[in-house]
């Protein structure tokens, strides 16, 4: 197994931020208050690229809502062919947040880590439960085992990876496939009580 990097220096000027390549999906708002799905590609402290459905225009303030990062804001700085890039305008104490968040993000692709194994694995109390799909339609699935970042199903559906599923109510995103199913993360790290009445009755 490959050892941690730190790709970001949280100290560092704007202008010095090194963008890492992430895969972190999200929502933006454009200043004519429209919102639309989007998906990072590389991002820094400093700035980010996004692929995204409507580009705005150059300068345009817009507020994105991202997975595991959260809210962020600041203006589009060029179009690309599929998106378009932004500043990030945050305080200091921010962007050191962001540094850490982002170096975990880039580790855990570089290190095979589809969740964050800090939270621990619980089996739950009644694992019969239904996941939503892309297209709309519910299929029935048993958790094998849950933590408050991500569970394990079995199904006999298999979304491709990085489609954004509903497990409970809960938007996760599919990361793994495997024998008899698929391992999900979820959108927002998850509050341990509310999990467990989710799956306790």
């Amino acid at each position: 197994m490959p050892a941690a990097t730190n790709p970001i220096s949280p100290g560092a000027e704007r202008r010095d931020f090194q963008r890492v390549k992430v895969t972190v999906y999200g929502r933006y708002m454009l200043q004519d208050r429209s919102e639309y799905p989007c998906r990072v590609t590389e991002m820094s402290p400093g700035n980010a690229a996004l692929i995204a459905e409507r580009s705005g225009r150059p300068g345009e303030r817009v507020v994105a809502y991202l997975d595991h990062i959260g809210r962020i804001e600041g203006r589009i700085t060029r179009l690309l062919d599929d998106g378009f890039a932004m500043t990030i305008t945050a305080s200091e104490r921010k962007r050191d947040k962001l540094a850490a968040q982002l170096t975990w993000l880039a580790n855990r692709h570089e290190l095979d880590l589809p969740e964050d194994r800090r939270h621990e694995r619980i089996t739950p109390r009644n694992p019969i439960s239904t996941l939503r799909l892309p297209d709309g339609s519910e299929h029935s699935c048993r958790v094998v085992d849950l933590s408050l970042s991500g569970a394990a199903l079995e199904i006999d559906v298999k979304p491709e990876i990085g489609a954004e599923v509903f497990l409970a109510a809960m938007r996760s995103r599919v990361v793994r496939h495997f024998d008899d199913g698929i391992a999900l993360e979820f959108a927002v790290v998850q509050e341990q009580n509310a999990l467990k009445a989710k799956f306790s009755n």
